[in-house]
């Protein structure tokens, strides 16, 4: 049978009261969960963290000695237990070490996606798909009106760009999957990166899923025309405002970050509205519930079929 609040929000984000842990917790708690290393998912001054291999390295470079007191970490699809409540990490295809949580407590099973995509990704692990009774889905684009282009139509444009470009990019996943694209599908340009992404990458390297070929960035070879790809992240990008001999473009999914009409980049991380829609097929949820976004399109789309609860 379904518990409908076996998971519910306070104060310190999402929380399990039947096992006594939080999952991704936006404050720090004695017991975490977390699903995959990006800042908005994984903080610092947690007690316990149980998570991925890779996540842990990733908080541990960002953190260091204040990214938890103890760390468990897990791969995926071998089953732990926290107070009577089975978990298993799932991989959910977002970025290196990213996981859905499957939890089973008497009876019932309720997947909490993390952030998720389905659309591959030669720098992470494939998404993938176990049934569940509650899908726990984010709905960041849950909009039938956000649908994501092809990856790999979007980076060809910059084929098109003959001068050097700076494209800014989270340091950690979209920068490692730009590295990748860009050498598979543009592979005259030469891309460099900024001096704080290089760490993310040695962490790639590590764990069996090298970025592609790059180097660190040099004031001196950006003076010259020679289809360089400048890869930054944002606090850099936003500093450069007024860079000239360059093309500005931001890759990220949402509109509001693209530069300039002319040239946009829509690459995103995250499942669109399609994407949700085949997660349900795969899952089989008798229930979803939604957080991380609007969850009212999900709502009107399957009122007769599934309940949809929000939770934020």
């Amino acid at each position: 049978m379904i518990i409908d609040d076996f998971v519910s929000f306070n104060a310190n984000g999402l929380y399990c009261k039947y096992g006594d842990f939080y999952i991704d917790p936006v404050q720090p708690v004695n017991r975490a969960v977390i699903s995959h290393a990006h800042a908005d998912h994984a903080i610092s001054g947690n007690n316990e963290v149980y998570c991925t291999e890779p996540t842990f390295a990733f908080m541990r470079l960002r953190y260091g000695k204040n990214a938890a007191s103890t760390f468990y970490t897990v791969g995926y699809n071998a089953p732990f237990t926290i107070n009577n409540v089975k978990i298993t990490f799932i991989s959910a295809g977002h970025m290196l070490g990213s996981a859905q949580i499957l939890m089973e407590y008497e009876g019932a099973r309720y997947l909490y996606t993390g952030d998720y995509k389905l659309q591959p990704d030669a720098t992470c692990q494939p998404i993938k798909w176990v049934t569940t009774d509650v899908l726990i889905t984010e709905s960041t684009f849950a909009d039938p009106a956000i649908l994501h282009p092809n990856p790999v139509d979007e980076i060809k444009k910059l084929n098109d760009i003959k001068i050097n470009i700076l494209l800014g990019a989270y340091g950690l996943g979209k920068s490692q999957r730009l590295v990748n694209l860009i050498n598979t599908y543009a592979p005259q340009k030469k891309v460099l990166i900024h001096h704080r992404i290089m760490p993310i990458n040695a962490i790639y390297e590590k764990m069996g899923f090298p970025p592609g070929k790059c180097q660190i960035y040099s004031r001196k070879q950006m003076k010259n025309q020679e289809e360089f790809v400048y890869i930054v992240p944002p606090f850099t990008f936003d500093s450069y405002i007024r860079a000239t001999g360059v093309k500005r473009l931001f890759a990220s999914g949402w509109k509001n970050l693209q530069v300039n009409q002319q040239d946009t980049l829509f690459i995103s991380d995250h499942v669109d509205w399609s994407d949700i829609l085949q997660a349900v097929q795969h899952t089989k949820p008798k229930q979803i519930w939604t957080l991380h976004g609007n969850g009212l399109n999900l709502k009107k789309h399957f009122d007769n079929d599934i309940f949809v609860k929000l939770l934020n």
